[in-house]
């Protein structure tokens, strides 16, 4: 199987390229590379996500899942600077370029990490994520069931996926299942993509839990 952009270790020469972008109301340039995902513009999927879903939460703990070379996990440090954005991919060569990407822009508070450095104990204000669906069904639905559970009481999770890869099928696998305690509904419809947001309301055996 060829090289893709969800290979851990791509082999590809990595031919950086510097891209003007647009993120959080900023024109900023940021640098990218072959071996990764969308590296020669922001890609609609991502764009349709970042202007249908809300301003970051003031602080916490965030995470981009499949960050790329970081445009979300980007604009979510400019948006709040006082919070603590994972940027989580499988690609060292991605993670990379949102390393380089932070730096050049002045953002000491993004992580970019693979999923065994992001501690056992952190739970997330909000998940944005445009997630890998080409990787297969059953690899996504396990992604989505690892960080969704992460979600903290009274948070949301923002996804975007293509219409024709399938977003009402994953839709309803989400509302199957993230059921006690979460809610799931279509937020936005844009460009032919769908973006979800999912919802943890938190334990209803407890009651509703104070906001931090």
């Amino acid at each position: 199987m060829g090289e893709h952009y969800f290979s851990a270790a791509p082999s590809s020469p990595e031919q950086l390229r510097r891209l003007p972008v647009t993120l959080a109301g900023r024109d900023v340039e940021v640098t990218t590379a072959r071996g990764i995902f969308s590296p020669e513009r922001l890609d609609k999927g991502t764009s349709v996500l970042l202007a249908n879903s809300p301003e970051a939460p003031a602080g916490g703990d965030f995470l981009d899942l499949g960050c790329g070379w970081g445009p979300i996990a980007l604009t979510l440090a400019m948006e709040a600077p006082h919070a603590r954005v994972w940027a989580l991919d499988v690609n060292e060569r991605a993670l990379d370029l949102v390393r380089r990407n932070a730096e050049a822009l002045g953002l000491d508070n993004v992580h970019p990490v693979t999923a065994d450095q992001i501690p056992d104990d952190v739970v997330f204000r909000t998940i944005r994520s445009n997630p890998p669906i080409r990787v297969g069904k059953e690899v996504l639905h396990e992604l989505l069931e690892t960080w969704i559970p992460r979600l903290d009481h009274h948070s949301d999770g923002y996804f975007v996926v293509q219409r024709n890869l399938g977003s009402d099928s994953l839709q309803r696998w989400m509302d199957a299942t993230f059921v006690d305690g979460f809610s799931t509904r279509r937020h936005a419809t844009a460009k032919g993509f769908r973006v979800l947001k999912v919802r943890h309301h938190g334990d209803p055996a407890t009651g509703p839990l104070p906001i931090a």
